[in-house]
């Protein structure tokens, strides 16, 4: 059983305005991540943490997401908001990956090419490979060093991790009072090991209003694409 518990809980502060329920194509980012989620075939339940509990209701009842078990109210910090989802995660599920909501170019087949991988290694995360020269700077911006770009990757989600391993990570974050700044760092730092997945879709983070329409461009070449196909079965085996 997978639980996902999709993040929703941030303030949009870079972006200016609430992002999650900004407009790409006819649905909302948030309804865009949650479909991906609800189609998802090994999803059993979502959990989502968020900041306005009526107004995420109100959204999922309108969509008539049938996974989403519970909507739970977010932490001032993202681990604060995880932990309040894994509060509400059912205790039969086998397996959790942490979403964040400003994904919504998440796929079904992404999720579970991710979990076919935690499966096999207990933790894995979806990742896209770092093709940019990348350089350190002094605290007055001038370059000060390289980094080798070679196997460095940009973490991405989702990160899906056995339930017992993130739970223990977590408390263990507590109990040291750290501060992580995703489930990835939480499991490295009670010494677990994670397994990247390198990304094969596009799966950008809403993080500027000039994001949302680079996102429903490709979401619409996505539905050109799958339609072509639909009409060429040859064309797409």
């Amino acid at each position: 059983m997978l639980t996902a518990i999709i993040v929703a809980a941030g303030s949009s502060k870079r972006v200016g305005f609430d992002k999650l329920f900004s407009k790409i194509g006819d649905r909302s980012v948030l309804e865009h991540t949650l479909a991906a989620f609800e189609a998802a075939e090994s999803v059993s339940e979502i959990i989502v943490v968020c900041r306005d509990l009526k107004l995420v209701q109100n959204v999922i009842n309108r969509a008539d997401f049938r996974k989403v078990r519970a909507v739970v109210r977010g932490g001032e910090r993202r681990q604060d908001s995880v932990q309040s989802g894994l509060n509400a995660v059912d205790q039969a599920s086998e397996f959790v990956a942490v979403h964040d909501a400003a994904r919504p170019l998440i796929t079904p087949h992404e999720i579970e090419r991710v979990l076919s991988v935690a499966r096999k290694h207990a933790a894995a995360v979806l990742a896209a490979p770092i093709t940019d020269t990348i350089k350190f700077a002094d605290a007055n911006q001038v370059v000060s060093g390289s980094i080798d770009r070679q196997n460095v990757f940009a973490m991405q989600t989702p990160q899906i991790f056995r339930r017992e391993s993130l739970l223990d990570a977590y408390e263990r974050v507590s109990r040291n009072s750290l501060t992580v700044t995703d489930e990835v760092s939480a499991i490295e730092h009670a010494g677990g090991s994670i397994v990247i997945v390198p990304a094969q879709d596009h799966n950008l983070k809403i993080t500027y209003a000039s994001d949302l329409p680079l996102a429903e461009f490709i979401l619409k070449q996505r539905s050109s694409s799958s339609r072509a196909d639909s009409r060429n079965p040859a064309a797409a085996s």
